[in-house]
């Protein structure tokens, strides 16, 4: 039998898809075999707190099966409202937060909601390359700016850009650098874009994954960044909930009105017994954040011990999030390295992935065993000299 739906059609995708394809910097790598190590992927490798699974569990039992409100459970938009209070010292209430379908949920309607098409958007480079992807789907003009030969912001070149830029988007710590941006960062970012009048979105998914001496500076501690930044935040990295799909956005209420405007439009609410499991890790899975925290502090000392012994690379120490930047010498693309790297077994990514800054660069993350860790920087260390 003959199926229509077979046929050809003389179909061409949105505009919007178009100026994502022709832009964007994602690199999908080809599938990791048995034989491969893998350090490439920005996945914790712990399993979720059992407390979790089973706070979701007693949910359905319960019957909690149904439609969520659009804006996030009540029980976890209050928890969230007093967290976000105590962080920022200043009163926040429910209806300044949005439950979200994870970071990029949160990211995406954050973006979408806020972006007109001509807009400029200033970005670190290097950074999470989904920034510029929701950029260009919303139609804006991204506006790079590239950091310090340390990573860190170049705090001029920042503040020339911001004139008449309509956002600012950043990860603090950052992917791919691991870099946490200091208090006095924090605050001459605050200083630029209130003289700019520029909105900010704070993406702050690793900062449970610090590991400097000094106490993490979130945005929400910022007095110049109030009353014009989204702080997204998701439950992913923190509690080993990559899959449950689900963070939160904060900032003033009329920015999470136009934000929820869009999550409702594309993802409606979520999950309703994931929010419950969510407000269970709130709540009770401090000790397990702490738990991997530490295990991460030890693979983080590996990493960087084993890469600083790899002739032809060079390291600015990460101090957050669970990735290492370092960048090597050898006359290649990162594009093409991560494809020598690959034939001698270790999957990493390139850093042109999160923008021209990045070239030159490869992300190792060390969300991995000791084992696998180990085993990969000796790949490593045996991929570069083949080419000194």
């Amino acid at each position: 039998m003959h199926s229509q739906q077979n046929e050809t059609t003389d179909f061409t995708a949105a505009e919007a898809v178009l100026r994502i394809e022709r832009t964007s910097l994602r690199v999908q790598q080809p599938a990791t075999t048995a034989e491969m190590i893998s350090l490439a992927v920005g996945e914790p490798d712990f399993a979720t707190p059992p407390r979790i699974i089973q706070a979701a569990a007693d949910a359905l039992t319960q019957g909690l099966t149904h439609y969520s409100p659009q804006r996030g459970e009540k029980p976890l938009c209050e928890a969230l409202a007093k967290r976000v209070s105590a962080q920022s010292g200043v009163d926040v209430s429910a209806n300044e937060i949005l439950v979200t379908h994870g970071g990029t949920g949160g990211l995406s309607a954050a973006i979408l909601s806020i972006v007109n098409p001509g807009d400029r958007v200033v970005i670190p480079d290097p950074t999470y390359s989904l920034y510029a992807d929701l950029v260009n789907m919303a139609g804006g003009i991204c506006v790079p700016v590239p950091s310090r030969d340390d990573l860190h912001w170049d705090m001029a070149a920042l503040a020339e850009a911001m004139q008449g830029a309509r956002l600012f988007v950043f990860c603090n710590p950052s992917n791919p650098t691991g870099i946490v941006h200091s208090r006095e960062e924090m605050q001459a970012l605050g200083d630029i874009v209130k003289e700019s009048n520029t909105l900010v979105i704070a993406d702050e998914a690793y900062s449970d994954l610090v590991f400097t001496d000094k106490p993490f500076t979130s945005a929400l501690e910022i007095p110049a960044l109030r009353g014009r930044t989204l702080y997204c935040q998701t439950f992913s990295k923190s509690y080993a909930m990559t899959g449950w799909r689900i963070g939160y956005l904060a900032g003033p209420a009329k920015m999470i009105a136009a934000a929820a405007r869009v999550h409702n439009s594309v993802n409606s609410s979520v999950n309703t017994a994931v929010q419950y499991a969510a407000l269970t890790a709130l709540e009770e899975c401090e000790s397990d954040v702490l738990a991997m925290h530490a295990v991460y502090a030890e693979r983080r000392a590996l990493m960087i011990a084993g890469l600083n012994d790899i002739p032809g690379l060079t390291l600015n120490e990460p101090e957050g999030a669970f990735y290492c930047f370092p960048s090597y010498r050898a006359q290649v693309s990162s594009v093409e390295m991560v494809g020598i790297l690959r034939s001698f077994g270790i999957a990493v990514r390139p850093g042109s992935e999160f923008g021209a800054a990045g070239e030159s660069h490869i992300r190792l993350s060390y969300a991995a065993s000791k084992e696998v860790i180990a085993e990969g920087l000796v790949r490593l260390k045996q991929g570069l000299a083949s080419l000194s």
